[in-house]
């Protein structure tokens, strides 16, 4: 199990005191807002009651340019084609603009190109198509930035560009009639963190002169669009997101309402956990599994027959999603496991050929989780590679591609998700220019955000209704996440045909009932009568019409547990295996000398097996958290010299081993090489 680097909030309890008197707030509630960050009276109004805070959509640079020059298509009922993005920001967004500018009377149409065979933005053979079409007017939505050939091109063939993108602008600007992006220099709007969806409804809202009535009818899909493109649900995201989903629940159009039954989730209280979970997913399965065109269809439907069976087949989309992404996943795992250089190099780099383009990105997410660190995975098809990343806070993967960028054919993205085009002749040259990549700071470890430490007896009812005041959540405004620390453990039962685990932990009098999802019985080290520290969030359950609190553990770890001592001694470890340039101190602490080598094999003859689970290691044997790597070698050296066995995720000592000379070990020899070079 990957351990997180628990980093609990700030709370100044004078403040939230303070605020709870103010504010007639629940002390709980004005606690949390501080841990936000959230302590201005302004702010605080705001984030409560979510207040009307949208801005001028004029302040975004061009957006005049943009009106003028659609007004006069809608006018002249020039061809208008919007060009849209396969992931569900760039659905919603197509949905929005195109379902605005069909009820103004424009002659419009859209598209959103094929992932598998077109990629990522518009192309010079789809501007070649549309002037053949005789298209007047293009309008990107969640794409375009760096169209800069395609655009000249369109204005070659006497068509005209409007951009709207949200994505990181490059050095030069297309030249077209408008672009629209907050990250240009030289906008000015006060808030720049919309998705593209966001961006496209800064445009209707100009061009309908009314921002409340644009978010009453298009919020859901704005919603939508904003919750799954992860942007921060802060400031006019919250707003936009809070009546999209106040929209969905009291009205949802019929395409949102299909997808909601045949995904079997409730239509009564969807929330932004929901809709991240449920809704996104499925859309984007669309343009992962089949085709982006079809997920917008359902989303601009007024046919109920029509949204059904469209849903229908979204929903068998999601399920063969589901199952290439696990079958993947476990090709990439069995292939990481395998090779030291990928395993514990600092960013993992992982191919495979003809690997399902559409779930790549997935792929490299769930590697994250297991692994603690960024992961890019690249699918080949002979000469050619296509690849997908995802970081962790704090590092930024779009700047360890523009570092390798010579060596990419083409990348894009964002801090924490990029992709980029590669030769499959580089991927090798292109890991080892990734783990080169020395930022300015340490390799941050997988973060886990917890506001505060809470006692047992607040899990309630009332804290449920304290948590729904600061949805929704998202991106800047995560789902609160507590601790309870020194508890015991006092039961461990699987369940879900053993791929989750039900865990019933004590303190102070107080049993807490916390499910453990994805976590077998194998792979969790700790046992009935443990003190251990738990981090978890706390959702709503409604059975059978009454309502409690629900338990969902994030992390769990022994209560002496320490993470940075740990941690950075495995990190030691990890530089040895995947041939690192190591110091002498980092040496040192690897080498086993025999009485701490003998130590582990003492320790070991106690057990029958024993976890590969260095913390519990560790913990059980007294030896100290900084030593983790040193008990890792000393195993290492174990099985390799025939004295232990590793198998089936357990050590267990070989009976009768041979007697044999710790000096024999060629991995110990290699560490003395490494201390002369």
């Amino acid at each position: 199990m990957i351990r997180k680097n628990w980093k609990f909030a700030y709370t100044d309890r004078e403040k939230a005191a303070e605020i709870a008197e103010d504010f007639c707030l629940d002390p709980f509630a004005a606690l949390l807002l501080v841990s936000r960050g959230i302590t201005e009276n302004e702010d605080i109004e705001q984030f409560l009651f979510c207040s009307d805070i949208t801005s001028d959509p004029y302040e975004l640079c061009d957006m005049d340019r943009a009106v003028e020059r659609l007004d006069r298509a809608i006018e002249n009922y020039e061809k208008i084609m919007i060009f849209g993005d396969y992931d569900a920001d760039g659905v919603t967004s197509t949905a929005l603009l195109y379902l605005y500018l069909s009820k103004q009377g424009a002659n419009v149409g859209y598209y959103i190109p094929d992932r598998a065979s077109e990629g990522y933005g518009i192309s010079k053979g789809a501007v070649e198509k549309f002037g053949r079409d005789g298209v007047k007017l293009i309008v990107t939505v969640d794409n375009g930035i760096s169209a800069v050939e395609e655009t000249l091109l369109a204005k070659e063939l006497g068509i005209d560009v409007i951009i709207t993108d949200h994505h990181k602008v490059g050095e030069k600007l297309p030249d077209a009639v408008a672009v629209i992006n907050p990250h240009r220099e030289d906008c000015e709007c006060p808030f720049k963190e919309y998705a593209g969806v966001g961006v496209a409804l800064k445009l209707v809202c100009a061009l309908e002169g009314d921002n409340d009535s644009v978010i009453a009818e298009y919020g859901d899909l704005a919603a939508i669009g904003t919750l799954a493109d992860v942007v921060q649900i802060t400031d006019e995201n919250r707003v936009i997101v809070k009546k999209g989903l106040e929209k969905i629940n009291r009205n949802p159009r019929k395409g949102i309402k299909a997808l909601m039954e045949t995904a079997g989730v409730s239509a009564k209280d969807m929330n932004a956990v929901s809709v991240s979970y449920s809704i996104a997913p499925r859309i984007n399965a669309a343009g992962r599994m089949d085709s982006a065109m079809l997920a917008a269809r359902l989303m601009i439907t007024d046919s109920g027959e029509e949204a059904m069976d469209i849903a229908e087949k979204i929903e068998s989309a999601n399920r063969d999603r589901q199952s290439v992404e696990n079958e993947i996943t476990q090709k990439a795992i069995s292939i990481i496991e395998e090779n030291d250089k990928i395993k514990y190099a600092p960013v993992i780099v992982v191919s495979g050929e003809g690997w399902h383009q559409g779930v790549i990105g997935i792929v490299a997410s769930r590697l994250v989780s297991r692994y603690g660190k960024p992961a890019a995975v690249i699918t080949t098809d002979g000469e050619e590679g296509k690849g997908s990343c995802r970081s962790i806070e704090g590092y930024s993967i779009y700047d360890a591609l523009l570092y390798a960028g010579d060596m990419l054919t083409h990348f894009g993205g964002h801090t924490l998700a990029a992709g980029f085009g590669i030769k499959t002749s580089e991927i090798d040259a292109f890991r080892e220019k990734l783990c080169a990549y020395k930022p300015s700071y340490e390799m941050p470890f997988l973060p886990l955000n917890i506001d505060f430490n809470i006692k047992p007896s607040f899990i309630s009812n009332d804290l449920l209704e304290t948590l729904s005041l600061f949805e929704p959540y998202g991106a800047g405004n995560n789902q609160p996440c507590f601790s309870i620390k020194k508890a015991v453990l006092k039961a461990v039962k699987p369940v879900g045909e053993g791929r989750h685990l039900r865990l019933t932990v004590t303190k102070d009098n107080a049993d807490i009932t916390a499910m453990a999802f994805s976590v077998g019985l194998k792979e969790f080290p700790f046992e009935t009568g443990d003190t251990v520290d738990i981090a978890f969030k706390v959702e709503k359950n409604e059975y059978r019409g009454e309502t409690h609190p629900s338990v969902h553990i994030q992390d769990i770890r022994f209560s002496d547990f320490d993470f940075e001592k740990f941690n950075m001694s495995m990190r030691t470890y990890g530089k040895f295996r995947s041939n690192e340039r190591l110091n002498e101190k980092e040496i040192n602490l690897l080498k086993p000398d025999r009485t701490f080598f003998s130590g582990v094999y003492k320790f070991l003859k106690t057990k029958t097996g024993f976890p590969r689970d260095i913390e519990a290691f560790c913990h059980r044997s007294g030896c100290p958290y900084v030593r983790a790597a040193t008990v890792q070698m000393s195993l290492d050296v174990m099985c390799e010299l025939g004295l232990a066995r590793y198998n089936d995720g357990c050590y267990s000592l070989i009976e009768n081993a041979q007697k044999v000379e710790l000096q024999s070990s060629e991995i110990l020899k290699s560490l003395e090489i490494r201390r002369s070079l």
